[in-house]
């Protein structure tokens, strides 16, 4: 087992730094990085984050933006998950509103990938909020994307042509399909198996759906907010190399635990593609261990890309 550092390393197997990701990011060289995904404040006063003017927050966010586009490999890509800025119940899209800063840099954006959930606040003035955004960027148009290591089952596996030259075949890919942009992943609440005290950590198994499609085995990946480690894990999990910072003291224990059990294989997570729990035919789920997950078990086990099994 490898060894968890505090400082930039192009060797380590994990690197976190319990610190300000503004003063980290300037020791990590360009274009050293694979992927960078992270989940950054939300200016919404979280007990983690302090409040400022939507001006003071855009800028900060550039900063550290301009830094990772520095960083990020010609093959690589940047997904920002974020959700609204709320006041007095009006709400500002934070995907949109910062979409310019991405586009200043020339990256060209594959997809907004809408993350529904099933729980969050409820609002007495308007629709509960029960969706945020990733935004999914790449640096060039050749970039990393193996989209059989995250297909999902299909809905009608064994569905076949009925007439024509393909008659009796499958019609449909049989390592399943395409997962779409928009995402149904539980969010991490109390009775979820990965929560720990973070009110807004990362699932892991949507960070590990990123980092499978849009990585190999031994690439970087780098969390410039990592919370309690959910990025981290995945990375580890997964065969790559993770790296992130934190600048709240108990979240970054909680994320060097983690990422130590998972190092480990001790941590326990929700299982990717696991369907999300139907209180009227909870049989499905039950027997979703023995059944997907032992057909899927083969393809994630895999490395992918473009489509061609190696």
């Amino acid at each position: 087992m490898g060894k968890i550092v505090d400082k930039f390393s192009d060797t380590a197997e994990v690197v976190i730094y319990g610190g300000s990701c503004y003063d980290f990011v300037k020791t990590i060289p360009d274009q050293s990085i694979t992927l960078i995904i992270t989940s950054p404040p939300y200016n919404i006063g979280k007990k983690y984050e302090e409040k400022s003017s939507l001006s003071e927050y855009y800028h900060k966010q550039e900063e550290i933006i301009d830094e990772c586009v520095r960083i990020l490999a010609d093959n690589g890509s940047i997904c920002w998950q974020i959700g609204n800025f709320v006041e007095s119940s009006e709400i500002i899209p934070l995907d949109i509103f910062l979409y310019p800063i991405f586009q200043k840099h020339g990256l060209k954006l594959r997809n907004r990938i809408v993350w529904q959930f099933g729980h969050g606040l409820h609002a007495s003035k308007r629709f509960s909020g029960r969706y945020e955004t990733i935004l999914w960027f790449t640096k060039t148009d050749s970039y990393i994307f193996n989209l059989d290591a995250v297909r999902v089952p299909q809905k009608y596996p064994q569905k076949k042509h009925f007439k024509g030259p393909k008659a009796g075949e499958l019609s449909c890919n049989p390592l399943g399909k395409n997962p779409s942009d928009i995402w149904d992943i539980p969010n991490v609440k109390n009775n979820h198996v990965e929560k720990t005290i973070h009110p807004c950590q990362f699932p892991i198994e949507l960070v590990e759906r990123l980092v499978l499609a849009l990585t190999n085995e031994k690439d970087t990946v780098f969390d410039p907010f990592l919370g309690v480690g959910s990025t981290s894990v995945a990375a580890i999990k997964n065969k790559r190399r993770g790296i992130g910072c934190e600048i709240k003291e108990e979240y970054y224990a909680i994320a060097v635990e983690r990422t130590k059990l998972a190092m480990n294989g001790k941590l326990k997570t929700r299982p990717m593609n696991k369907p999300v729990y139907d209180p009227e035919n909870p049989k499905i789920t039950l027997e979703y261990e023995w059944k997907i997950a032992s057909i899927q078990a083969d393809l994630f086990s895999k490395q992918f890309a473009y489509g061609v099994a190696k």
